[in-house]
């Protein structure tokens, strides 16, 4: 038996399982989707958000890509974002990084990665906002993780940035962002910030909704 096999096997396996263990499981899942969460995480799969949150399927939403980016350019992750909170109506997106982050590390380098660059840039402009702090710690794997902290934040910042985010607090919906980094060693979530309405923000980046266009 090949792999891809082996893999629909153990979904048979899993779907019997849940049916063993709550006969209504499927039917409640296909009737409703009313998730509290948005998670944005890295698409390592090392990470995968209902494991490590012990969360069941219709729990969390999610939306992954190479060291969990909030790009306003990335019409994926807009796309997501706009549905999450304004159909699902989440009230806490979560921007996961991890420590050992491979995409972290090689924005850390200066080889030339392709295609990828493109994508990793955004990641060398948070180094370049800390570079102070940064450049401080010697400890290289150290350094690492400080980085895979600070992407997590300054990713929460630019969510923050979006006018998705910031139409939902004009609404009064309460929606919470939060920077967690996972560790592979031990398998926790720490906190790091947590943003809300009611957070300061460079007045240039809110937005006058009086004077509205398309999105």
């Amino acid at each position: 038996m090949d792999e891809y096999q082996k893999l629909l096997e153990l979904n048979k396996l899993w779907a019997a399982d849940m049916v063993n263990k709550d006969p209504d499981f499927f039917t409640k899942l296909v009737n409703t989707q009313k998730p509290q969460f948005l998670w944005i995480g890295c698409s390592d799969s090392r990470v995968p958000a209902n494991e490590i949150t012990n969360t069941q399927p219709g729990e969390i939403f999610v939306q992954r890509n190479i060291a969990n980016l909030v790009v306003n350019t990335d019409l994926n992750m807009l796309s997501v974002l706009k549905y999450a909170v304004e159909v699902l109506v989440v009230k806490h997106i979560i921007v996961t990084g991890h420590y050992g982050c491979g995409g972290v590390r090689a924005a850390l380098t200066n080889n030339n990665y392709g295609l990828l660059n493109k994508w990793l840039s955004q990641i060398k402009d948070v180094y370049r906002l800390h570079a102070k702090e940064l450049n401080a710690i010697t400890n290289e794997q150290l350094r690492l993780d400080r980085l895979v902290e600070l992407n997590a934040i300054e990713q929460v910042n630019n969510l923050a940035k979006t006018s998705i985010v910031q139409k939902a607090w004009k609404r009064n919906s309460g929606l919470k962002l939060h920077a967690c980094v996972y560790s592979l060693q031990n398998g926790v979530m720490n906190h790091l910030k947590t943003i809300d309405s009611s957070s300061p923000m460079d007045k240039i980046f809110r937005f006058n909704f009086d004077s509205e266009m398309e999105d």
